[in-house]
């Protein structure tokens, strides 16, 4: 079986889901509540980040930027990961949970190829979460403010997104991974999920630890959080080892599947 075959299968069997519909509608609220607590003035002195700045007696939405800037870490605390994981670890189980793998197992069909196809189309689901957040978000600067957008500006947040989405996927990996294994229940996978991510907030008050949490350091590598080189290169080091270590527990659990298969178990 192909793997254009084995895309197909697993995007149809998500007809049946309603995960995707209910992280969209995840995605739009929180852009929602983020968008009417933009509609308070701001007092305070003018602050310049970057490309991006805050004016005082001004709302909120009335500078350039800062509603692109804002849904982002609001999403990918909140929202991404634990939709993300939900997905992933949904793919991960539906098999068992609809008794299905013992047909899947009559076909010539490579356990670790199907987990692969299942991991690919999560980081999908991942950067596609990330992406309609961008959208939204740029939809809306364009309708107050297209004059003050810059191309580069722009393109930077772009940027921010798409890595802070592929982030995500790194940071829940092995959470995903691991509940593969243990066959876990996916509500409490995203339940999880949400407290490690929350937990990163606290990380993120410690200097020498946000490198290192693996949410925080979706910030550093995707360009959001201003750091150096060399911080940018642990929080990616970081992501990585997150990576390796999820890579590590599917092998281990395609690894028990076929022990299955060569015993004759179930």
């Amino acid at each position: 079986m192909n793997w254009r075959n084995l895309f197909w299968a697993e995007c149809r069997k998500l007809r049946r889901s309603k995960v995707i519909l209910i992280a969209v509608a995840a995605v739009f609220l929180t852009a929602g509540i983020l968008f009417v607590g933009g509609l308070e003035v701001y007092h305070g002195s003018e602050v310049h980040y970057g490309l991006k700045a805050m004016r005082d007696g001004m709302r909120y939405l009335e500078n350039a930027g800062w509603y692109m800037d804002e849904v982002q870490p609001w999403a990918f605390f909140f929202v991404i990961p634990g939709m993300t994981a939900l997905f992933g670890s949904y793919l991960s189980v539906r098999e068992q949970e609809e008794d299905t793998m013992k047909s899947l197992r009559l076909i010539p069909l490579r356990e670790i190829d199907l987990m692969r196809v299942k991991m690919i189309l999560t980081l999908l689901f991942s950067i596609g979460l990330s992406m309609l957040c961008f959208g939204i978000t740029f939809l809306t600067e364009a309708v107050l403010h297209i004059e003050d957008l810059s191309a580069s500006f722009v393109f930077m947040l772009w940027k921010e997104y798409v890595l802070g989405g592929i982030g995500i996927f790194f940071a829940v990996f092995p959470i995903i991974a691991f509940a593969a294994g243990r066959q876990k229940n996916c509500w409490s996978v995203f339940l999880f999920t949400e407290i490690y991510s929350v937990f990163g907030l606290f990380a993120g008050m410690a200097d020498r630890v946000k490198d290192f949490y693996p949410i925080t350091a979706v910030f550093n590598v995707s360009g959001y959080q201003i750091a150096s080189m060399e911080r940018r290169m642990i929080s990616a080091i970081v992501l990585l080892l997150c990576g390796c270590l999820g890579i590590f527990w599917i092998r281990k659990k395609c690894d028990m599947i076929r022990g299955e298969k060569r015993n004759g178990t179930k």
